[in-house]
């Protein structure tokens, strides 16, 4: 088993990494279709279609590049890197919508934004 820390997660938005992430999450579903019929005891399904959603936490930066791309509208492809970018570790791409980009400031604490994305199509396993 392959444990990993959370600290060696980025998130690129096409090539470039996002600065200053604080967290990122990610969620892939898939829907179902009953096909229980008369006489079954117990229900059944089928897949149907699949799903993404996704957000990123970050500390506002203004002169990122990748931060300014993610706002509300934009469409871009979006890579999660779970343990990094060396040759061999593993990460999940796909298409996203930015739905949503928040910016939160307060007296005691750093600028943070929010920005929240829906999956465009497949998002895909893939190898560095």
């Amino acid at each position: 088993m392959s444990i990993h820390k959370g600290s060696s997660g980025t998130v690129h938005v096409g090539s470039a990494a996002i600065a200053s992430i604080r967290s990122y999450a990610f969620d892939e579903q898939s829907e179902t279709i009953e096909t229980t019929t008369l006489g079954d005891v117990n229900k059944s399904y089928v897949s149907s279609v699949n799903s993404w959603s996704g957000s990123v936490d970050v500390y506002f930066d203004e002169t990122d590049t990748s931060q300014s791309a993610l706002t509300a509208g934009a469409e871009v492809t979006l890579k999660f890197y779970v343990e990094g970018t060396t040759s061999g570790d593993k990460y999940w791409t796909g298409n996203a919508i930015v739905t949503g980009f928040s910016v939160n400031a307060s007296n005691d604490s750093m600028v943070e934004s929010s920005i929240s994305v829906i999956g465009n199509g497949d998002l895909t396993l893939s190898t560095v």
